[in-house]
């Protein structure tokens, strides 16, 4: 179940550390978040050591459908209500640099990236597509309204973004990776203040970042509550028609299409990690609607998605000064990924930025999401079943469709041998468990 980006990039390969070393600010996570950060550190003149247990782009990255846009679904109506109109504003402002960022580096990396018209499209209800409509008028963005679109099935309208981009995720890590100062294979045991505690040596450090996808540390920040798990999956069709542009469906449920190369990108099914879910169901579309496609990869992912759709950047919690976050990137990875780096570049650096109060992790929890999170960690505490999780202790549930223990508190996932696939977790099962 490679995704097509796996099979057509060779990323470069890093040593582990041997041996102890101080550094400025050192970063944990591999995936395209933290060697964004790395690189931008790198171009500021910091100096930054990365550590990843596995290999760079080996988590969540590879299995992106890599979409680089400041368009997140029907968002900016929802963030002038919950926020306001400033707050929106510098959202979609933040993203929209990060964009043009991407632009400016992947004129120097070969890495197809190609400028794209991304729409969010209704099947049955016009009324929320010119909502969104006018709130990006409010906010001074030219969007328009589109009533047909080059699918299979005619829709009630959809808001285009112009101007948006998509890309080869890991040709483009790849590259910017080169140089930097990056050791894989090494795992970090213990955190403690300014200090790394990793397999091969101790890791010396005035500032931290977490950018592990979803934060290890338990301790502080209420992460286990403020975040949780989606898996969603993805289609590679060859020999479906060229759509030239992004789509989504509003709804959560609902389907997303792109092309790369001789390949439709066909996504959806999207569930908390944890439940039920798998391909058929873009199977079942695929063959009704694509019937001369074959399907030539197929591939799931997983995302990490805040209370309030906004990600967390910033202080890991108000009392742990020089520890720093990125996560909760609500299936908008690459933006977010971008966005974080320059943030995060400049708060360790004691640089005002105009989007740290957007992206603070510290801000209101009060949302209804919580409370679906707080009952999905009781009641799987309470299941008296195993093998549990060792990131918290929940019960784990069995994911046929992937072969793998999958946990529907905070998105561990196991292979059947018990190896950790993805964290909270930093640790795989005990035998006794498996």
């Amino acid at each position: 179940m490679d995704s097509i980006w796996t099979r057509s990039s060779k990323l470069p390969r890093f040593a582990p550390l041997e041996g102890d070393l101080r550094t400025d600010v050192a970063i944990i996570g591999g995936g395209m978040a933290g060697v964004l950060c790395a690189h931008q550190l790198a171009q500021a003149g910091v100096d930054s050591v990365l550590v990843e247990a596995g290999c760079i782009g080996g988590g969540i990255t590879k299995n992106t459908t890599a979409k680089i846009t400041s368009q997140h679904g029907l968002i900016y109506d929802k963030l002038i209500r919950q926020f306001g109109l400033e707050t929106a504003r510098l959202y979609l402002q933040a993203n929209q640099e990060a964009l043009a960022r991407y632009q400016e580096l992947c004129r120097e990396i070969d890495c197809d990236f190609q400028e794209k018209d991304a729409f969010v499209y209704s099947l049955n209800d016009r009324q929320k597509i010119e909502t969104e409509l006018a709130a990006l008028e409010r906010l001074g963005f030219v969007g328009s309204f589109e009533s047909e679109l080059p699918l299979p099935f005619p829709v009630a309208g959809a808001v285009c973004f112009p101007k948006q981009a998509q890309f080869h995720p890991l040709r483009f890590l790849g590259a910017i990776a080169q140089g930097l100062r990056i050791f894989e294979h090494t795992k970090v045991r213990e955190l403690m203040p300014g200090k790394i505690v990793a397999t091969g040596g101790i890791i010396t450090a005035n500032q931290i970042i977490i950018a592990t996808h979803f934060p290890i540390l338990n301790k502080h920040g209420g992460y286990f509550l403020k975040l949780y798990q989606q898996r969603s999956y993805v289609l590679a069709l060859e020999g479906a028609p060229e759509i030239n542009g992004m789509y989504l469906d509003e709804r959560a449920s609902g389907l997303s299409f792109r092309n790369y190369d001789r390949f439709l990108l066909l996504g959806g099914g999207s569930h908390r990690t944890g439940k039920p879910g798998g391909w058929k169901g873009l199977e079942s579309f695929a063959g009704q609607f694509y019937p001369q496609a074959r399907i030539a990869a197929r591939w799931a992912t997983q995302d990490c998605i805040s209370l309030d759709g906004v990600p967390y950047i910033g202080p890991y919690a108000k009392n742990t000064p020089g520890l720093w976050v990125a996560a909760g990137f609500n299936k908008w990875g690459m933006t977010s990924s971008m966005v974080a780096a320059r943030l995060l570049a400049d708060l360790v650096q004691g640089k005002r930025n105009p989007y740290a109060s957007v992206f603070r992790p510290s801000r209101r929890i009060l949302r209804p999401q919580l409370a679906v999170n707080g009952w999905e960690a009781v009641l799987n505490l309470l299941t008296p079943t195993a093998p549990r999780c060792p990131h918290m202790g929940c019960a784990l549930k069995y994911n046929a469709a992937e072969h793998s223990w999958d946990c529907p508190c905070h998105g561990s996932r196991f292979g059947e041998n018990g190896e950790l696939i993805d964290n909270p977790a930093t640790d795989d099962l005990k035998k006794k468990n498996g």
